[in-house]
């Protein structure tokens, strides 16, 4: 099981198969990195090398009392890329992932990286003037309070239902995953506040590499308008929408999702 040692000594691991540029692919809020599962074959048949990252209290990586925070987590997709000495890199984040990827750009800037990919992830959820593409119900007024509620997390009232755990953890496994039960543990609720305090999109508007931002088209959390207009900060930024996929949309409609990152993939020479 290939593991690495951060320099807040944090035990992460890690999935590396395939051959050919890599393409790094960072999960979600309490998801291990075999959430990917199902864009792992078309990948490495595609000729990639295929890397995906257990974020700290995920998966089999460590789960320390500290380091719960974005500038962490842009610091630990940093030594992983440092650690297996990875250039070229197509860095591909869904959901909390997504935002680790912009920590990593705005910390380390985009020297390693040939492009960036990121799935269902609003650049900026608070709702706020100007900006109406954050989480449902979020706004400044309720920022300290709101994910204190599973209910907002499970239940916003908007999108396509959720697939049943169940399910989707023996999709994962048939894929070659060892499944993808999430992980939502009280200790990381001080990750979350963090997440939802951030703004990316300064961040999107200085990338110096392509970007492919995707959005579900039926997500739970926000509209899917988000893509769009993401995409609009950076003249090296394209948006896509996924027909009929949620908040999970490389799970709901994986094909869909593995032809947008193929087809970007291909297209950065």
């Amino acid at each position: 099981m290939p593991r690495f040692t951060t320099t807040d000594d944090v035990g992460l691991h890690y999935y590396d198969e395939g051959e050919g540029r890599p393409v790094v692919l960072v999960s979600g809020y309490g998801q291990p990195a075999d959430d990917w599962a199902l864009q792992w074959g078309q990948l490495r048949a595609a000729g990639y090398r295929v890397v995906s990252l257990d974020r700290r209290w995920a998966g089999s990586s460590d789960r320390p009392p500290y380091g719960l925070r974005m500038s962490r987590g842009g610091k630990d997709v940093q030594e992983l890329l440092a650690h297996l000495d990875l250039r070229d890199v197509l860095l591909v984040g869904q959901s909390m992932g997504a935002s680790h990827i912009w920590a990593y750009a705005s910390l380390f800037g985009c020297e390693r990286l040939a492009g960036i990919g990121t799935v269902d992830q609003s650049p900026c959820m608070i709702n706020k003037p100007g900006w109406d593409n954050g989480f449902y119900g979020l706004t400044l007024q309720n920022l300290g309070t709101f994910f204190l509620e599973p209910e907002h997390l499970l239940n916003t009232g908007h999108g396509r239902p959720w697939q049943d755990p169940a399910a989707v953890d023996a999709k994962i496994r048939a894929a070659g995953g060892k499944g993808a039960v999430p992980d939502i543990a009280p200790e990381t609720f001080p990750l979350m506040f963090d997440h939802a305090c951030q703004d990316w999109r300064d961040v999107v508007a200085r990338i110096t590499v392509p970007a492919l931002i995707a959005a579900g088209e039926q997500s739970q959390f926000w509209p899917a308008e988000h893509a769009r207009a993401t995409a609009a900060l950076s003249p090296l930024a394209r948006a896509a929408v996924v027909p009929g996929a949620g908040h999970a949309a490389h799970v709901d409609e994986p094909d869909a999702v593995n032809e947008l990152l193929l087809d970007f993939a291909a297209s950065l020479g």
